[in-house]
């Protein structure tokens, strides 16, 4: 008996790695070992497989008094997940000569029940991915997940809904031979979404909806301080119908994530992610990590926001850790297996009252804030969010008002949408999309400052003491700013109006 070889992949948050499944079979009493750094699921396969053959009809392995070894290679990657129960099942048959086939241009993935059935895995996008990037021309995936693999065009998809149906595909020599039809390519949709809540669901704050309007459209973070039930969170929920549909490429970055972690709501989804995780939430869950490091909350937002209510009453190394993401936009985990970079390009909405206890009546949001947490928000996290605004009460003649302003999250888009096409024609030669991911150099060299504002900025910096990355986030708002208006430069008036969302403390 000859050494078979099927593939499969890995996946992981970045890509995956193929991974080749070799079957040897020799005579002697009846054992099935697997090799190649296997994790527990992979270790359990060996009798979901067996099973799962015998009752497919065909002989199963314990009957057969074959020495059974399946390797995995590279030895040295880790192998996770269920995932592997197909590839070793027709890696076993092709050696013990049940069928036969050509593998060398096929990808197999699926968990196999005791029946034979194949049940859905995780981070099938990614696998998919890395098996078109590897020339590989076919990828056979269970039903339940034919919809998420067939994103991927230019390799072809075939689904299939147990082990015999695998095998009568494969085998064109079998009398039961049949071939699998071909997954259409998923097509997602393009419409903007609408969130629970829209903006003329909320009555008055209006300061706070055209901050909310300039942050959308040129991706800046955002900290919204007020006292209770002033609606910083309806806030926060309507910026999510504000965010336009991610393209194909980020959508399709947006899902593998979502895949690999098990989180279903984004698996096929054009939809900005919008995560709000408790201020309980641990460090491990809110940034990523544990001994094989998974993606953390932040992750989670990529290409979307992450929506963090009591912003002070989070851990304050959780806090700290945001350093990262809100500066490179990736965090890194480290750990003594080796070091972990996952994506985390979100927008931060950040909202608190500035008080513990009940309202005093204060107007004072930035003093009450700092004498409250005592520096709990550290000034390095504070010097890199982009808009401070401040979500008063609202009188209540306002809210007695009858009717809405209809129409007013539409006319936002369409604002939001233009300015994203300004920056877009503006930034495209230096690979970035929006104001907010510009470097120092990009605004050297994109942006041109008129000696009026520039006059205003020299004021400015001195008087608020201005970091260095603080003068450079106040030029990318001030130039979104110009971008809502519609300016083709940075005026003094769109200056002035980004000064007064600067972190006043």
């Amino acid at each position: 008996m000859s050494v078979t070889q099927v593939f499969t992949v890995q996946p992981q948050v970045l890509g995956g790695t193929v991974v080749s499944i070799e079957a040897d079979l020799s005579r002697g009493l009846h054992s099935f070992s697997i090799v190649g750094l296997a994790g527990k699921a992979i270790e359990e396969a060996k009798d979901r497989v067996s099973t799962a053959i015998k009752h497919s009809g065909f002989d199963a392995p314990k009957s057969q008094n074959h020495k059974i070894v399946i390797s995995l290679a590279p030895a040295d990657l880790k192998k996770e997940g269920p995932l592997f129960d197909l590839p070793i099942a027709i890696a076993y048959l092709l050696t013990a000569g049940v069928m036969s086939c050509d593998t060398t241009k096929r990808i197999l993935i699926g968990e196999l029940s005791l029946a034979g059935e194949l049940r859905p895995v995780r981070g099938v996008l990614s696998i998919v991915q890395t098996a078109q990037k590897a020339g590989f021309t076919e990828v056979i995936v269970p039903m339940d997940n034919a919809v998420e693999a067939a994103l991927i065009t230019s390799i072809t998809i075939y689904a299939a809904a147990n082990l015999r149906e695998v095998i009568y595909h494969m085998d064109t020599t079998h009398v039961d031979h049949k071939k699998l039809s071909p997954t259409p390519v998923t097509v997602m949709g393009e419409d903007w979404h609408d969130s629970t809540v829209l903006l003329e669901d909320i009555k008055g704050q209006e300061t706070a909806k055209r901050a909310l309007t300039i942050a959308a459209a040129g991706r800046h973070n955002v900290m919204l301080v007020g006292p209770p039930g002033t609606g910083k969170t309806m806030l926060a929920r309507a910026f999510q119908g504000m965010l336009p549909p991610l393209t194909r490429a980020e959508a399709l970055e947006v899902c593998a994530i979502h895949s690999i972690a098990g989180s279903g709501e984004h698996v096929v989804s054009s939809i900005p992610p919008f995560r709000t995780p408790h201020h309980t939430a641990s460090h491990t869950a809110l940034v990523g990590g544990g001994t094989n490091p998974k993606p953390g909350e932040v992750t989670l937002a990529h290409k979307g926001v992450l929506f963090m209510d009591e912003f002070p009453e989070f851990d304050r190394r959780s806090l700290d850790a945001l350093r990262q993401p809100l500066e490179d936009r990736v965090i890194s985990i480290s750990r003594v297996q080796g070091t972990a970079l996952f994506p985390a390009d979100f927008i931060l909405i950040a909202a608190m009252n500035p008080y513990r206890g009940s309202y005093d009546g204060t107007t004072d949001l930035a003093r009450a804030m700092k004498e409250t947490y005592h520096g709990k928000v550290s000034g390095p996290i504070l010097d890199r969010i982009d808009l401070w605004i401040e979500v008063p009460h609202v009188p209540y003649e306002t809210l007695t008002e009858l009717g809405r302003h209809e129409g007013e999250t539409a006319r936002a888009r369409i604002q939001i949408r233009n300015a994203r096409n300004k920056q877009m024609a503006r930034l495209q030669s230096r690979g970035i999309a929006v104001n907010a991911h510009m470097t120092s150099r990009d605004i050297d060299d994109v942006i041109t400052l008129t000696q009026p504002v520039k006059d205003i900025l020299k004021a400015s910096s001195a008087k608020l003491n201005l970091s260095p990355r603080s003068y450079h986030r106040l030029i990318k708002v001030a130039q979104t700013i110009a971008d809502l208006d519609g300016a083709d430069i940075i005026e003094p008036k769109h200056l002035l109006e980004a000064l007064q969302y600067r972190v006043k403390l």
